[in-house]
């Protein structure tokens, strides 16, 4: 008699980036964020299309469920937005007016919503916010034993967490509370330079080269303190997100000179000298983190989650500086992994499953466990809307799409299961000439409509990775920064030495000038025959053409808009952007032969600008 297969679904939602996620007998078959469904950027809202995904990829329905497990405990975190209120009354009462209604009317009957929204009578379990971050590092990493490090914002009342994971059980060891938070700190310095917060903090990232860490001494000074093991208390006279509805206050901005940064408006040196100071400061928190949990734990190797794990400076300094021998990063750090993170807690933790791992493959399959589509439904989409394009065998697609990339074209990859995380690996992607000095800019400018400072990700073939930059170990999830290799970085004149801020921009640094940043790093990308073969295959069709194994990946998406996630969206974004060829499975589509979109279309004219 053939054993019924188990099935627990993970639900992250109500803050930013909600998710589901499905996992068969321990194995993760799917997993995606709401935001790729809906098209609405960090779509908050209850997963409903994400969850109708995964649950149409097994083939089941809400009522064949074994378990559902949400990814913090609500009556927690209500708990802790009580409490807060009520030690800032009356100054915070605007903020609390605003949040009660949506916690009142769903927030608070979590059990009650799930079960009429899935059809589901079985078993809801609820894992505390951190718990979901650390089972989401440890059980889908290589390792059977690792010291975990969770940072984000803040879950129910834990920022950061740490502990040890073994064989199929996770001890957290410590933590650190609201409203001391590295992540609300990272947040609120992205506020304070005019971006978005919880999206616009990679942006301050990629701005920090730019800067001098001028402000280090005052964040250190005024804002937070720091002890030896990286435990640390902020300064909350300076704050504002605990009763208020912006981040900083008016101390604040007299501290660092003035107002927050109107939104789109010039960047200043100011602000590029912040987010340096601010990226130093995370990067030596982080560092005596890892030291003192590595002294703590014993343990060779680190997990990570939480949304502070994308920051992959940060993350490639506690790899090469730190104690560890080894590091695996969930590749969905931010909330939307916490799904992930509370479908295996139920059965690892609760279930007591046993749990194999052989210290070389995760069991994330690449993070490739998105929606895929067959030639099949690319062609009946195509011919419907009588799209031109060419039909080609894989072999003549990669050679052609290689050919077109050396000539410094620009494609949309649109290829097999849609990537789970933030990060473009090579489903989703727009890919192009690492050599070229002017793609960083073309690919800004004409197809991201971003920001010009904002580097560019390298995919590289994982054999040759050592070749190219200053690393040796794996990166497939674009979550480790390194140094372009020496042997291949430019020397810079005395007139170029003297450049400061933004004006370093177009300086030529490297043979691959367009994934080298400012201060010759690069976000690194392995890509893996065994996880996505047909992406390996074109880089390898590249270095054979150019004897370059590196290319350019960004996300497919331009900004203020989701990674595209089916054909309509792949083809919408190439018709209004300057992508030269659009890739659908084995389907090849010039921009030159096809007709200008319909007015009617139902396709906004422009993009939202965030």
């Amino acid at each position: 008699m053939t054993k019924k297969p188990m099935y627990i679904l993970g639900i992250s939602a109500f803050y930013h980036d909600s998710a589901a996620a499905l996992i068969k007998d321990g194995k993760i078959i799917a997993a995606a964020q709401e935001e790729r469904f809906t098209r609405k950027k960090h779509d908050h809202n209850f997963p409903t299309q994400a969850i109708k995904y995964c649950l149409d990829e097994a083939g089941i329905s809400g009522a064949m469920l074994d378990f559902v497990a949400f990814y913090d405990k609500p009556f927690l975190k209500f708990e802790r937005l009580l409490e807060t209120y009520l030690a800032y009354a009356p100054i915070g009462i605007k903020s609390f007016i605003k949040a009660m209604p949506l916690w009142i009317k769903e927030k608070l009957w979590m059990k009650e919503f799930i079960k009429k929204e899935l059809e589901f009578e079985g078993v809801i379990l609820f894992p505390e916010h951190h718990e979901s971050h650390a089972a989401s590092a440890f059980f889908p990493s290589p390792f059977n034993e690792a010291a975990i490090l969770t940072m984000d914002g803040v879950g129910e009342w834990t920022t950061t967490s740490y502990g040890m994971g073994r064989g199929n059980k996770i001890e957290i060891l410590a933590d650190i509370k609201f409203p001391n938070s590295l992540g609300l700190l990272y947040s609120a310095l992205t506020y304070y330079t005019g971006f978005k917060v919880n999206s616009g903090e990679y942006k301050v990232m990629g701005l920090a080269p730019y800067g001098e860490p001028k402000y280090k001494d005052i964040i250190y000074k005024h804002i937070i303190n720091v002890k030896d093991d990286g435990s640390f208390r902020m300064n909350m006279d300076y704050f504002n997100y605990c009763a208020g509805l912006t981040m900083t206050n008016d101390k604040f901005h007299k501290l660092f000179g003035g107002p927050p940064r109107k939104p789109e408006s010039k960047l200043t040196q100011k602000e590029m000298d912040i987010a340096r100071s601010l990226q130093d400061v995370t990067e030596e928190i982080v560092l005596k983190m890892g030291n003192h949990v590595y002294k703590e734990t014993g343990l060779k190797n680190i997990a990570l989650a939480g949304g502070v794990a994308l920051n992959c400076v940060a993350n490639g300094r506690l790899l090469s500086e730190g104690p560890f021998e080894n590091i695996w990063i969930q590749p969905a750090s931010g909330d939307a992994g916490g799904a992930l993170g509370a479908a295996l807690s139920v059965w690892y933790s609760y279930l007591g499953n046993e749990r194999i791992a052989d210290n070389k493959s995760d069991s994330q399959s690449g993070s490739y466990l998105g929606p895929v589509f067959s030639d099949d439904e690319i062609k009946h989409y195509l011919e419907k809307n009588n799209f031109a394009y060419d039909y080609l065998s894989e072999e003549d697609l990669i050679k052609r799409v290689s050919k077109e990339i050396a000539d410094e074209k620009v494609i949309g990859w649109f290829n097999g299961r849609m990537e789970f995380g933030p990060r473009a690996l090579g489903s989703r992607s727009i890919i192009g000439d690492a050599r070229s000095s002017k793609m960083q800019s073309i690919m800004n400018l004409k197809i991201k409509f971003r920001e010009s400072f904002r580097p560019f990700a390298p995919s590289v073939l994982a054999e040759k990775v050592n070749e190219y930059f200053e690393m040796d170990c794996d990166s497939p999830y674009m979550l480790l920064v390194a140094d372009v290799k020496k042997e291949r970085q430019l020397k810079m004149d005395d007139d170029q030495n003297k450049l400061w801020g933004i004006d370093k921009l177009n300086v030529v640094r490297s043979d691959i000038p367009a994934i080298t940043h400012v201060d010759y790093s690069a976000r690194v990308q392995t890509v893996h025959k065994e996880t996505n073969p047909m992406y390996h295959k074109l880089i390898e069709q590249f270095e054979k053409d150019t004897g370059c194994g590196v290319i350019i990946n960004t996300s497919f998406n331009v900004r203020g808009e989701p990674i595209v996630c089916t054909p309509e969206d792949a083809y919408r974004c190439f018709m209004r952007t300057d992508i030269d060829y659009l890739v659908l499975g084995n389907f090849l589509l010039s921009k030159e032969k096809q007709k200008p979109l319909r007015d009617d279309s139902g396709w906004k004219k422009e993009f939202e600008l965030d």
